[in-house]
Parts: C-alpha cells; structure tokens; sequence
C-alpha cells in the first residue's frame, strides 16, 4: 500500500488554535507514516474552496487520499465535499454539525465523518464561568466570532442556556484574530456612551479576541480609567499551550476553555478507516474543559464580593 497522503485545510494562520490545529496533524502524520500536507485558507471559503479542489482534480498519483477540513464559512463546501467522494477522496470536517454528511455517507465509499469540539459545552462552561466569577452579576463585554460561524453560534447559545439572569451581555463581532477584536473594540469605544459603561468582565469566544480587547483597552481607555478596565476577569476559549494557558499562568486571562485540537484526531480516524477498514461514527465528539477548574474561579469570585464588602 502506498504512503497515504492526507490534506489538512484550516481556516488562518493567524489564530492559535488553527496552528495548533496544524501541529497535531504533522504529530498524527508523523506518528502513523502519514504524509499531510497543511493549508491555510486566510479566513476566505473561496480560497479554501479553490484549494482543495485544485488537490483533488490533479492526476490520480498525486491525488491525496483524504481531506481533513476545518471550514471557513457556513455551508462546510457541500460540493467541493461531493466532488472529493466522487473522485474517491475520503473527507472529515472539523468543528461543524453539517447535514450533508449523513447523505454522503449513504453512497460513499470512503471516508466521510465530522471531529468536533462540543461547542455547546464551550458556551456552557463559558456561562458557569461567568456564574463563578460574578456572583453578583455585572455587565459583560461579550466578543462573539462571525455571524456566519457555525461554532460561533453554538457557544452562543450554550451561553444563552445556562447564562445567570444578572449577567448582561454587551455582544460585539469578531473574527476569531486579536486584531479583528482590537478593530470591533475601538469601534464600540469611540461611542460616546461606552467609555462611561459599567463593564464587569470580558468573555471573549478565543483567547485571541480575549487578548485584542485588552489590547484595544489600553491604547484608547484614559490613563485615569485604564487600571479599572485591565483589571476585570477576561476569559477565553481554546487554551493552547503556548498561549491561551500561558495567559492564564501569567494574569493576562482569568480563564480560558480548553479545547484539544482535533485535526491530528481525524488524521488517525482516516488512517484507521482507508488502512484498516475500521469506519468511524458520523459524528466524533471531543470534551471541553474548563482552565482552571471551576471551583477556583468561585473561590476568586467569593474574593472579590469580600473585597467589596471591606
């Protein structure tokens, strides 16, 4: 059997997670004889679009034996999907709940599944954190991913679910980058009302918009407010080792949710299913956690009520 060669298309460069997305697929590949090849779609699905179906329409020897998809926009490329079955290409999406997939995987004879992080469970544990850490409730700055995201919606609405009634959202768009954050930020700031606003918390929906918020904060919040602003909990998603938990050890971040990357998972399910047959489910879930445990962010928000108090 030939080295199976394997196509990873991600979202940016520009966003942690998706570089530690692309790590786990180079270990996955490395571990497993894999050839994969990484590409970055620069936040834009034309450009992804345009990628992979320049790799599956190329000669049969060069062709790679499945694509592992983290997708730009909303619709996950349902045809580029179908064009890589028909020419026997397997595919796996990451980090979408897409309804084609149940439909290809009546007739395909390769492989073809989802790898996701449960992003409700993201949202929920970003409500329990904001339960833990403002006890009392408070206004929070909330930094939402695109419209169009499918993940951002998601976190959005297990946020909604189990959000506590005193907590207030103050919802701003992003687009997953520190500097899409610090641009939408500066915006909201310009606006005669926000720098008088009471905001109790940033929760961002990654660690990087969590980062360009405090970055916009302290180039246009007044030297006189800026210590009240800095010093809010800030939390985020994706806790990448050499940034979102840095962030967290070091101040920058109260809080993050951590999410494993999940490329290198769907590497090996391809490898398992074309090298030994073994089909996985059509939807393959992988846990959240929340960094750190819950119960110290309750012990910091029982703090900040008796620092009130004194």
């Amino acid at each position: 059997m030939h080295k199976l060669r394997i196509l990873v298309s991600l979202m940016t460069s520009e966003n942690d997670y998706q570089l530690e997305q692309a790590s786990s697929a180079e270990e996955a590949g490395k571990k497993l004889g894999v050839e994969c090849r990484i590409l970055f779609a620069d936040n834009d699905a034309i450009t992804q679009s345009t990628q992979i179906l320049k790799a599956i329409q190329t000669s049969e020897e060069d062709r790679p034996d499945a694509v592992v998809m983290e997708p730009v926009g909303g619709t996950a490329l349902p045809q580029v999907a179908r064009a890589a079955i028909n020419a026997g290409v397997g595919w796996s999406v990451l980090n979408r709940d897409v309804d084609y997939i149940s439909e290809l995987r009546r007739v395909a004879k390769v492989p073809i599944f989802g790898v996701s992080s449960d992003q409700l469970e993201v949202g929920r544990i970003q409500a329990r954190q904001c339960a833990a850490l403002f006890p009392r409730g408070g206004n929070i700055l909330y930094v939402q991913g695109p419209s169009d995201s499918p993940v951002a919606k998601q976190r959005a609405l297990g946020m909604q679910e189990l959000k506590p009634n005193n907590v207030h959202l103050v919802s701003l768009k992003g687009n997953w980058t520190e500097d899409s954050a610090i641009r939408t930020v500066r915006s909201w700031l310009k606006l005669t009302t926000s720098q008088k606003a009471a905001i109790d918390g940033v929760v961002a929906q990654n660690d990087a918009m969590a980062i360009g918020v405090r970055k916009a904060f302290e180039e246009m919040i007044p030297e006189i407010e800026k210590d009240r602003w800095l010093e809010v909990p800030f939390t985020g998603v994706d806790g990448a080792p050499k940034t979102g938990q840095a962030w967290v050890r070091s101040g920058l971040l109260t809080a993050t949710v951590f999410t494993p990357p999940n490329a290198g998972r769907a590497v090996e399910l391809q490898f398992e299913a074309i090298a030994h047959g073994r089909t996985p489910t059509e939807r393959v879930l992988v846990p959240p956690a929340s960094l750190p445990e819950m119960e110290k962010l309750g012990a910091r928000g029982r703090q900040t009520i008796q620092g009130s108090r004194a």
